[in-house]
């Protein structure tokens, strides 16, 4: 008889499990273990935002929404965007979402055809590929490197378009690697997309989170708000991760499309949490730069303590990922990480289930206590002397 699992579709049988979650559960299975693991904020929700919820049930706010959210919140979202030069109408281009991760699913399904070809350039989130591969599209990673600072180049763009190219994956500020692109070099891959005629994801969920300079969005371009379909959500910047509310910002024809998927697999996203987020958006700015500031003291201190320990790091100067360069230990990826859980009890994630260009890398999260990362340190330079 066959086995029930051969039955199962075989494009889910042949994606791989999450790299960042295997690390994590094993990590959550032993004692004493520092993780710098899980890109998640360790600040607890503002108590104004989690008041607006209970406030919210209080009222009796349990019903559903509109498919495109609630509309003072689209307000809000619109306003909010403004701040990076970017306008959009609330009424018919934005739409909120169940997380990002929703929005970059829905995204991929509205644009993509069995047989196109999304690129993404790597180290990337590892959730980009399977989204484009369940979506019936070819993932096809491009490469980027540390001595370009993980910056994708107009050069390399060009070079890896073919006829069957129909979207770009962007993600800067970058999971995993804090890179950055500012808006000149945005600009030279714009006039690529539209010298190839290329939709654009632009995955922004880091857009509060780049700590030189303000951060900028392709989509504020000439010639790109018609091509770019624009994700971001709350869960990094007002540490939300748990509410699950992200939004899509869209021309109105993309929108329309993307709200066919959202209203018949989705719905609305939780009505509790748009209140919540309205709250956020509304009165949360100044908590928000607190814990930005907070990360920025961070992220100063990992890269330099990775430095003294002996690793390469370049500078992130995005997100709360430091990526380090371990290939001075003569260990792959996979073995660091495993290595460095097993006797030195601090969890990261080997660079190499980012894609292309990860292999010799490993991703660690700064979205914990000062404290936590000088242990991790302590404990990082111990193992590392076991190895070299």
């Amino acid at each position: 008889m066959t086995r029930l699992y051969d039955r199962l579709s075989p494009t889910v049988r042949n994606i791989p499990p999450s790299g960042i979650r295997k690390f994590f559960d094993l990590a959550s299975q032993m004692d004493d273990v520092i993780s710098l693991g899980v890109g998640e904020p360790d600040f607890v929700t503002p108590w104004h935002v989690r008041e607006a919820c209970v406030y919210s049930l209080e009222r009796g706010y349990t019903s559903y929404t509109s498919n495109h959210g609630l509309p003072e919140l689209r307000s809000a979202i619109a306003d909010y965007l403004t701040e990076f030069e970017l306008e959009y109408d609330p009424g018919s281009e934005i739409l909120v979402t169940v997380g990002a991760s929703e929005a970059i699913d829905i995204a991929l399904r509205t644009l993509v055809c069995p047989g196109d070809e999304v690129l993404i350039p790597e180290p990337a989130y590892v959730s980009y590929r399977p989204c484009a591969v369940l979506a019936g599209a070819e993932a096809i990673g491009i490469p980027t490197r540390v001595e370009d600072d993980f910056r994708l180049t107009p050069e390399v763009l060009k070079a890896s378009i073919t006829p069957k190219t129909k979207a770009l994956i962007l993600c800067y500020p970058s999971n995993p690697t804090g890179a950055i692109m500012n808006k000149d070099d945005l600009a030279a891959i714009a006039q690529v997309i539209r010298e190839h005629d290329l939709f654009v994801i632009s995955d922004e969920i880091y857009a509060e989170l780049t700590y030189e300079g303000k951060h900028a969005s392709i989509a504020a371009l000439p010639g790109m708000k018609e091509r770019t379909i624009l994700v971001s959500g709350m869960s990094k910047a007002f540490a939300m991760t748990g509410w699950r509310i992200g939004y899509v910002a869209a021309a109105r024809e993309i929108l329309e499309a993307m709200v066919k998927i959202h209203q018949y697999t989705m719905l609305c996203a939780p009505i509790m949490g748009q209140k919540s987020a309205l709250e956020a958006l509304e009165n949360g700015r100044s908590e928000k730069d607190k814990m930005i500031e907070q990360y920025d003291r961070r992220r100063k201190l990992i890269v330099n303590g990775l430095r003294n320990i002996g690793l390469a790091c370049h500078e992130p100067k995005g997100a709360f990922y430091a990526f380090p360069d371990i290939r001075s230990t003569g260990l792959s990826s996979e073995a660091f990480a495993e290595g460095l859980l097993t006797n030195g009890k601090v969890a990261i994630v080997p660079g190499n289930v980012f894609g292309m260009g990860g292999e010799g890398f490993i991703r660690c999260s700064y979205a914990t206590s000062i404290e936590q990362i000088e242990r991790a340190l302590e404990r990082m330079h111990q193992y590392i002397q076991t190895v070299k």
